[in-house]
């Protein structure tokens, strides 16, 4: 009996990453960025470029198309002082992320702030900026204190603005940690997928942002489908793993949207191979069946609230030996009854070792930091041969992290 991936320890997937290695700025070309291509156990090399040459006929490819917002924002105190307010999601009382960020004049968000030691309740803090020829004045008030973050309510004094349109003026590109500097005029492209679509993730679906038109279009020409699906990265993707064993850490929820038809589609194609552009983007079609399967088990599990896939539960769920096609059946039945076009849902779900793959043959993603859930997907999905793939990796001038080169992994 394989060990629960709760018990494994973080110890096992670490390795040796050199800072030279980090690339702390994208090439020029996206589609230059290089290429490992592993299958079956089989290593070689290319570039972005001609991927298409490397999916097997009759592919769907499934990417993220959630945009990245300018998250961070400077306030100034009273005194002077300078604060900064990292919008990491939207309150409670928002049915989702879309709809919170089409709220205009107030809303409320979940945040982590730099110096809060020194933001006292009753304390207003302002950003000032010109917008359109007149001033945009933009209000922070402390609300509450959380155990992982604060609660804050923004108001701005322009009320045809969405906070979408606020955030994309007041607010710039949150960069991942690990990129030692600050966010310049660039990043605003390059820290996105040129298919991005829908405000809400504090984080890029890194795997896309080598896709070009040029690619999109090369796929198109193989007749290598191609779809989206909608997950809002939230910062819990950078929470590094500091428990001993897998138990102790904690997933962060994110929201995820798909379209009925491409859950029509991908039980049509599921003897069919099923590329995940991401881990983002696998993590969402694999909650699919796991969504079905709680839904198939209580028919009722979804009524009074949104639709969700805890961490653990996948793996009890599993004993259960519940068909692909019955669960994605079930999930096409509960949208149809309730007349929605869109899932409209949450995952929690850890894609660790000992984890079943339901849908995805296939993944492209850049190579991750070490001791990361990322790590832990990869291994999930290729077994200890991501070992293999790193060693290579860093020993023929790889690029790493966000903004570095990738591989397309093949089972």
């Amino acid at each position: 009996m394989s060990l629960h991936p709760k018990y494994l320890s973080i110890e096992d997937f670490i390795y040796t990453l050199p800072e030279e290695k980090i690339a702390f700025y994208p090439l020029r070309e996206r589609e230059a960025s290089k290429l490992l291509i592993y299958n079956k156990g089989e290593i070689s090399e290319d570039t972005y470029r001609y991927i298409d040459k490397y999916l097997p006929a009759e592919s769907l490819m499934v990417f993220n198309n959630t945009k990245v917002v300018e998250a961070r924002m400077l306030f100034q105190k009273p005194t002077g002082g300078m604060i900064e307010i990292f919008c990491l999601d939207p309150h409670e009382q928002y049915p989702d992320v879309s709809a919170a960020m089409a709220i205009k004049k107030r809303v409320k968000w979940l945040c982590l702030i730099g110096g809060a030691s020194k933001w006292k309740k009753g304390m207003v803090l302002i950003h000032r900026m010109n917008y359109g020829g007149k001033e945009l004045l933009l209000e922070a008030h402390y609300l509450e204190k959380r155990s992982d973050c604060f609660v804050i309510e923004l108001i701005w004094n322009d009320e045809e603005m969405s906070f979408a349109e606020v955030l994309h003026q007041a607010g710039k590109v949150p960069l991942p940690p690990y990129i030692k500097r600050e966010a310049e005029d660039g990043d605003a492209e390059r820290y996105q997928t040129t298919y991005a679509r829908f405000d809400g993730s504090v984080a890029a679906p890194t795997a896309g942002l080598h896709f070009t038109q040029n690619v999109l279009n090369n796929l198109k020409q193989k007749e290598i489908d191609t779809d989206f699906v909608t997950l809002h990265v939230g910062a819990g993707t950078f929470k590094p793993v500091k428990s001993e064993t897998m138990e102790g850490h904690q997933m962060h929820a994110e929201y995820i949207e798909v379209n009925k038809s491409l859950i029509e589609k991908l039980l049509i194609q599921s003897e069919k191979p099923i590329v995940a552009v991401g881990t983002t983007s696998m993590r969402t079609i694999e909650s699919l069946y796991w969504l079905g399967c709680k839904l198939l088990m209580n028919p009722s599990e979804f009524d009074n609230q949104l639709p969700f896939v805890s961490q653990w539960e996948v793996y009890q769920l599993e004993n259960e030996k519940i068909s692909l096609q019955a669960a994605l059946e079930r999930l096409i039945f509960y949208l149809e009854t309730n007349k929605k076009e869109r899932l409209l849902a949450r995952t929690q779900i850890i894609i660790a070792p000992g984890y079943s793959f339901k849908l995805t043959n296939g993944l492209v993603t850049n190579f991750h930091q070490p001791a990361s859930t990322l790590l832990l997907l990869v291994s999930a999905f290729i077994g200890n041969d991501w070992r293999k793939v790193y060693d290579y990796a860093l020993n023929n001038d790889f690029r790493f992290l966000s903004y570095g080169d990738g591989s397309l992994l093949m089972r």
